[in-house]
């Protein structure tokens, strides 16, 4: 197991925080972290790399910039992600960090996802980053304050994150005029509904599922405008959903494995195929 605790269970668990109480943070707990992101680098391919850095002044060499996301308090440690500039491989990134994310949550610490609004010079100096490098995702990573539940609670309501589509927007069977009920998505109903739990940008839930045969294709349905020009966060948001799927179903005990043909599924128009998840037979 690759958590201590069941995955699903991490999942449900995980909430976005922004306020954090400085000097809490237990550094074996800190240790256990950077010890799972050196696993995590030590797999990931070429151009894609994280770290754990602040709490000294060899990780942080001058007090880190927050830019415009103020709302976050207290934080003292920073999970960050660095990735080649010619890679391409946001559902990659996005896949890995919520993995880190996950373990984070596991050891009993908070995070909250931040794409575009942070400055990414002061986070460069402490991940020493190369010429050819740019830093996609931050998260603050530490022990929640207790000021968490007041503020949160009005974040999270000011942009909607506890809201979530239903199945039959998400998942389809066959193509879109059938939606995928639960009873018939079988063993996959809790990799599905770990998908449709999963964080987005902006909570937009860009994922679109339609089973086929034994597949689970995966598209991007984007919303239009929205995003940096400089890294296709929606393209994330599909890696972070793949990553519940993937997880939950080895939790379950259902075997499978992602390729990058596509199925026979038929998508609408505007839809952009992603990857697809092939079942094993037992």
């Amino acid at each position: 197991m690759e958590y201590g605790k069941p995955v699903f269970e991490l999942i449900q668990q995980r909430k976005s925080c922004r306020s954090y109480a400085r000097g809490k943070t237990d550094p074996a707990v800190l240790k256990s972290l950077r010890l799972y992101i050196d696993g995590v680098n030590a797999q990931s391919p070429r151009g894609i790399r994280f770290a754990l850095i602040g709490g000294n002044i060899k990780d942080a060499p001058q007090p880190l910039k927050l830019g415009t996301y103020g709302i976050i308090t207290g934080a003292e440690h920073f999970l960050a992600g660095a990735m080649k500039k010619e890679s391409n491989e946001e559902p990659q990134f996005g896949y890995l960090f919520e993995k880190i994310v996950l373990r984070a949550t596991d050891l009993g610490l908070g995070t909250c996802w931040l794409g575009g609004t942070f400055s990414r010079s002061d986070f460069g100096k402490s991940l020493e980053l190369e010429e050819n490098e740019f830093i996609p995702i931050v998260s603050p990573a530490g022990v929640k304050s207790e000021r968490t539940r007041i503020l949160d609670k009005v974040m999270r309501a000011g942009a909607g994150s506890d809201k979530r589509k239903p199945w039959n927007e998400l998942f389809f069977e066959n193509g879109v005029s059938s939606p995928l009920t639960e009873a018939a998505a079988g063993e996959y109903k809790t990799p599905l509904e770990a998908v449709r739990l999963a964080p987005s940008a902006s909570n937009k839930q860009p994922w679109r599922i339609i089973k086929e045969g034994g597949a689970f294709a995966f598209f991007l349905c984007r919303t239009k405008g929205y995003g940096i020009a400089a890294y296709d966060m929606q393209k994330n948001d599909i890696g972070i959903a793949m990553c519940h799927f993937e997880l939950t179903a080895a939790e379950v005990g259902l075997q499978g494995f992602w390729s990058s043909e596509a199925t026979a599924a038929t998508p609408p128009d505007g839809w952009e195929f992603v990857s697809a998840w092939h079942c094993r037979p037992e």
